[in-house]
């Protein structure tokens, strides 16, 4: 079927359904600490002022000259303490060390060696205690709950946002919101389920899925819709060239012997078929569609939505809820991606509900060689890697939402995933590293930000909670292979020529890694200010990865929801810095953001961001969404 065909039948038959949200008041911005007479960038620490014993303050329990000979002992024995020598262990290579130069720690070679090209050895002490912390990260992740606070009267203010990249989106006005895309909550704001429709997160009068389909049609009603194999293969081959290298999940191989039998079969026999995989095979259509340039933005995206139809038919065929299979998961995790690049975050958050739950009946949250001794090594590699499809996506969907992780509980160990080159289950060994990194990453993330930041809490209480925290990201960032660490944008630009895969994989895991950075350094409570400096390098670190998408893959990044909204609450979350941080400026120092390298490129990287969204936003089709977004980061400059 033509997809100017599909978009004719889908503007006739289009269901809708019943979403309605509105935006809650937003709570008044706090006050920044008053920094006028000195400089805020003057390190890149925290902004903090410690008062030590000994700084001039009078000691009450001092008891005048009679203390005079207690005292000097007391000193003479802290004079010999402070000659004992420390006995730490060197953590830094032995290169670096040598030459005395910085070491990020990287494994198994640090960014230092790779660009002076010489061999990077570690200490034996120093790789077992990088072999302790790497394996604690990947322990069984478990939500603690807080703390219950006493309430101080009646009525109680709702506390403002913890995280300065969280007060710009809730200062915006309500009618930009929809566009904005709150990272505070999505279902858990009490107005959603007032009868006024609001457009949050994609939500409308429009049904994700259209309805073409009669009760008794069955399978044979969705093959009806098959497009020509010739169409498919196209379709599918652009789906393994832009979804498969972001959420390598599928195994190729096996993929396409089950979809070149499926369409050997006679018409009778496809009618027959798993209807998961007819599922699977629709959806894969509709991503593949969705990242097509050739065909009108408009056909395209009806074309898109109708294949997706069919898909959400063919599980509904196949009694999705009643059963589960790890083609109908893999299906429901790509319908998911689906929903969100086609602006309905909030179904395709429902959505992700069900198959969170299907995926812990199937019991892919546990060890493969725990609840299936008896399966191949291909069958507990196939479940680990759709555990971890699924793991992902619900972390870094909850990080954009602020609410909390469905996918917490599970004993399934990073380290399991198969190397063997010679099993038929070991995948190409940059996809396992990725994977590995991810997952890595997605561990830390979902305990340390996702928990805390869903109940409205600080992610860190004190300031050695902070510092212990950036230390376990950085030592997640340094277990990423070199290849994913050691880029700019001339080799990535080199390597997009001849290999497109690894530098998606690139962008798309430095994106996550440094957005989830900048919240940590954004973060903030009674004892831990707000790392500026940190803040700002780590949102330009990650909008510079977007910005990398759009120059190499224009129309992906107009595609990837996920990675358009992450750039753009990095430029909120800039802009909202550098908003605050001129508040407490003293008058006649304005200039200071000129002559400050770090705020200079600061605001360039919103506009920069603004540019973009603009030409996103051209013409009678262009996004409403970007236009929206103009606005609200214009009023930053």
């Amino acid at each position: 079927m033509a997809l100017s065909q599909v978009g004719a039948t889908a503007d006739h038959r289009h269901a809708s359904g019943p979403f309605a949200a509105a935006a809650a008041p937003p709570p008044p911005p706090p006050t920044m600490p008053n920094l006028a007479g000195r400089s805020i960038f003057s390190s890149s620490e925290e902004l903090t002022i410690k008062i030590e014993p000994g700084d001039g303050r009078v000691d009450p329990d001092y008891g005048g000259r009679g203390s005079s000979s207690s005292s000097s002992a007391t000193a003479t024995k802290e004079h010999a303490r402070k000659k004992q020598k420390r006995n730490k262990p060197t953590l830094s290579c032995l290169e670096c060390v040598e030459r005395k130069t910085k070491c990020d720690r990287g494994r198994p070679h640090c960014l230092a060696c790779i660009k002076r090209q010489t061999d990077c050895r570690y200490a034996h002490v120093a790789n077992l205690l990088e072999e302790t912390t790497r394996s604690a990260t990947n322990g069984r992740r478990m939500t603690k709950p807080p703390k219950k606070r006493l309430s101080t009267g009646p009525t109680e203010a709702k506390s403002p946002a913890a995280s300065v990249a969280d007060r710009a989106i809730l200062t915006c006005r309500a009618a930009s919101r929809g566009s904005i895309a709150l990272s505070t909550g999505l279902l858990s704001h009490v107005p959603y389920s007032l009868p006024t429709a609001s457009n949050v997160f994609g939500i409308g009068a429009e049904h994700p899925f259209a309805n073409y389909w009669t009760c008794q049609g069955g399978l044979p009603e969705v093959n009806d819709v098959l497009p020509d194999k010739l169409q498919a293969d196209v379709l599918v081959n652009q789906y393994f060239e832009c979804v498969d290298p972001v959420y390598p999940m599928i195994h190729r191989q096996t993929f396409f012997a089950d979809y070149e039998h499926f369409w050997s079969l006679p018409r009778e026999d496809k009618d027959r078929t798993d209807a998961s995989l007819v599922a699977l095979i629709f959806v894969m259509l509709a991503l593949g569609t969705q990242f097509v340039t050739t065909a009108e933005p408009n056909n395209a995206k009806r074309g898109a939505e109708f294949y997706a139809s069919a898909s959400n038919q063919s599980l509904r065929v196949g009694s999705y809820l009643s059963s589960a299979s790890v083609r109908s998961l893999q299906a429901m995790v790509l319908i998911v991606y689906f929903l969100i690049n086609d602006n309905h975050a909030s179904d395709g958050w429902a959505f992700a509900g069900i198959l969170i739950r299907q995926a812990y009946a199937m019991g892919l949250h546990r060890d493969p060689n725990i609840v299936a001794p008896h399966a191949s090594i291909f069958e507990k590699q196939q479940r680990r890697k759709l555990w971890q499809a699924v793991l992902l996506q619900d972390t870094f969907m909850v990080v954009l939402l602020s609410l909390p992780p469905s996918a917490t509980h599970t004993d399934v160990n990073v380290d399991d995933l198969t190397d063997d080159s010679s099993s038929i289950a070991c995948s190409d060994p940059t996809d396992m590293a990725y994977i590995r990194g991810s997952w890595t990453l997605a561990n830390l993330v979902q305990e340390t930000i996702c928990s805390p930041r869903s109940l409205d809490m600080p992610i860190c209480s004190t300031q050695r909670q902070k510092s212990k925290l950036i230390a376990d990201f950085r030592a997640v960032y340094r277990s990423f292979p070199d290849i994913f660490r050691s880029w700019d944008t001339d080799s990535l630009t080199q390597l997009a020529a001849n290999n497109k895969r690894v530098v998606r994989q690139t962008l798309f895991l430095t994106s996550n890694y440094y957005h989830n950075l900048m919240l940590v350094h954004a973060s903030e409570s009674a004892d831990v200010p707000i790392n500026i400096r940190g803040a700002l390098e780590a949102a330009h670190e990650a909008i510079s990865a977007f910005f990398m998408l759009n120059m190499l893959f224009e129309h992906e990044a107009r595609v990837w929801w996920v990675f358009n909204h992450r750039a753009f609450l990095e430029a909120l979350c800039i802009g909202s810095i550098l908003r605050e941080a001129l508040k407490e400026a003293p008058e006649g120092e304005y200039d200071r953001f000129d002559r400050d390298p770090v705020l200079a490129r600061a605001k360039k990287d919103i506009a920069k961001m603004i540019q973009i969204l603009r030409v996103m936003g051209e013409g009678e089709q262009g996004s409403e969404v970007a236009r929206t977004r103009v606005t609200v980061l214009s009023e930053f400059l």
